[in-house]
């Protein structure tokens, strides 16, 4: 079939990208749901910090941070998926040749964002969204809220007799 280039936000993708990520994954259905724009507007000029004279962008720090909530990582196994898994690469908006951050630039750029009052705001904000597209976020696993539902519903009940 077609190999599907799948947008980026955070730069442009190698033809090895492409042929990579030409499947789709729950995340990438949630990143497009999401509307980032309020969200970057929280987050403000701030770039997070990096090691040595590289800097990330702060919406790719906060997506990194998503990934984390929703899949319960402590920030070294964080850092370890970001590296490993392609799907949490493309959330964030690293290609296969990107740096991924490590843990302590992670830490550093929640510290920064929870001393700004800044985590709770911006994750209110993406829960709020999500719910709103029947999405929930529930201790540590995204849950498609139809799922839930399905699941919710009594058996019908036997005719009385």
């Amino acid at each position: 079939g077609m190999i599907r280039m799948v947008d980026r936000v955070l730069g442009q993708l190698s033809l090895a990208d492409g042929l990579v990520w030409s499947d789709t994954t729950e995340l990438d259905q949630i990143a497009r749901v999401i509307d980032w724009v309020p969200i970057k507007a929280l987050l403000g000029q701030r770039s997070g910090p990096g090691r040595g004279n590289i800097s990330y962008p702060a919406e790719a720090l906060l997506r990194c941070l998503l990934l984390g909530v929703w899949n319960n990582l402590s920030d070294p196994a964080l850092e370890a998926q970001l590296r490993d898994r392609l799907s949490f690469r493309r959330f964030a908006g690293f290609s296969l040749s990107d740096r991924t951050p490590d843990h302590s630039t992670l830490w550093r750029f929640r510290e920064e964002l929870t001393c700004d009052g800044l985590i709770d705001r911006v994750f209110d904000e993406i829960t709020r969204q999500l719910e709103q597209k029947g999405l929930i976020v529930k201790r540590g696993t995204l849950i498609d809220a139809s799922f839930m539902q399905a699941a919710a519903r009594p058996p019908a009940k036997p005719k009385k007799g």
